[in-house]
């Protein structure tokens, strides 16, 4: 299972940030405020002094009425949305801490020999003996079939390559020498660690934008929130 981590601290000094920057206090909230979680988030921004929330539609907008926080689909959100959610720029700095975090889990680990084959049509073949890790997250959950072979993750601190192709639920990492237990944490993007700025790498990988890719990973996978 491929898991969205939302941090509490890290959202709340994302929105204050972001309305002290300025503008008339719009936040953009539109796609479950870009795949972190409606309500949490518009709670967030109206205590750190928001006027108000762009949202998609009518549900979304009594929802957050019966919470009494302003909210509207029309007006244009101009609250920085890098400072709110803590993403990477067009040049890959951070202006804060991540908000969200993408993690998977290491399912099981296996040594390969050179020339073998890894996932879906052998498109990537060991250039040396070494060792795999399957772990959770596949394009099920919004990990871009574009990100095998070229995308990384953090395992134990340590930054490894997806290689092969991204299945739907899984994809294969080379670890190398590295000791990797099973059920270790994969961390595709975001935290404070060696991914933190992970979601610019796969903005250049897959032409898309970071709002995009974040909107949709954080929608498809299962999310919990952590301080």
């Amino acid at each position: 299972m491929l898991c969205s981590l939302i941090s509490r601290s890290a959202l709340d000094a994302g929105a204050a940030a972001a309305v002290a920057a300025g503008g008339a206090g719009v936040a953009d909230l539109r796609r479950d405020a870009w795949g972190h979680g409606l309500l949490e988030v518009a709670r967030a921004v109206v205590s750190a002094g928001a006027r108000g929330v762009r949202v998609d539609g009518e549900p979304e907008l009594a929802l957050l009425r019966s919470e009494g926080i302003e909210a509207t689909c029309t007006d244009a959100p101009d609250l920085d949305p890098h400072l709110l959610y803590g993403l990477p720029d067009a040049d890959g700095d951070l202006a804060g801490t991540p908000v969200m975090r993408v993690a998977g889990r290491v399912l099981s680990t296996k040594e390969i020999a050179a020339g073998g084959g890894v996932s879906y049509g052998y498109i990537h073949r060991a250039l040396e003996d070494s060792r795999l890790a399957l772990i959770t997250g596949g394009y099920a959950q919004g990990v871009v079939r574009a990100l095998g072979s070229r995308a990384t993750v953090e395992i134990d601190g340590l930054v490894h390559p997806i290689v092969g192709r991204i299945a739907m639920d899984v994809c294969v990492v080379d670890i190398g020498a590295a000791e990797v237990a099973l059920g270790a944490e994969a961390t595709y993007f975001g935290g404070s660690g060696p991914m933190r700025t992970g979601a610019r790498e796969w903005a250049w990988i897959t032409g898309m934008d970071v709002g995009e890719l974040v909107a949709v990973v954080g929608q498809r996978t299962e999310r919990s929130w952590e301080a």
